[in-house]
């Protein structure tokens, strides 16, 4: 069954597919920092997705109401069709704070020094059965 994007529950499905992946621990193995992922809602309040990443495993994941309350090293921002395009693989994430279709917040040379823990991210991402809607 599919699980709604942008809720605690959907965060919390991709911290097992990160967790679970071999390929996202390698990857990630050097990694240390937190990110908020937030999803852009135009009218609607934004969805604030919390991530805890410490070398290769996700230590937390939830949705924050009170986005005020936590201060993440990262914050990585986009419009619902943004993230639908990177979890469908036809936006590199990378390439995509590269072009400013996703707007990053935080250290940009950490992050570019960890390409291919971001595509393994992306990968687990793929593995969430995503409702869109």
């Amino acid at each position: 069954m599919a699980i709604p994007f942008a809720t605690d529950e959907w965060i919390k499905a991709l911290q097992a597919e990160l967790n679970n992946s071999d390929a996202y621990n390698k990857a990630a193995a050097t990694w240390e920092g937190d990110f908020y992922f937030i999803v852009e809602r135009g009218a609607d309040a934004n969805a604030y997705l919390y991530l805890d990443l410490w070398h290769g495993k996700a230590r937390d994941a939830y949705a924050v109401i009170e986005p005020q309350s936590l201060s993440p090293a990262f914050e990585l921002s986009a419009p619902v069709d943004i993230w639908q395009k990177v979890l469908g693989k036809k936006i590199d994430p990378i390439r995509g704070i590269m072009t400013r279709q996703l707007k990053l917040k935080g250290n940009m040379m950490k992050v570019m020094k960890a390409p291919k823990a971001a595509i393994e991210m992306v990968n687990c991402a793929t593995m969430v059965p995503t409702d869109w809607a």
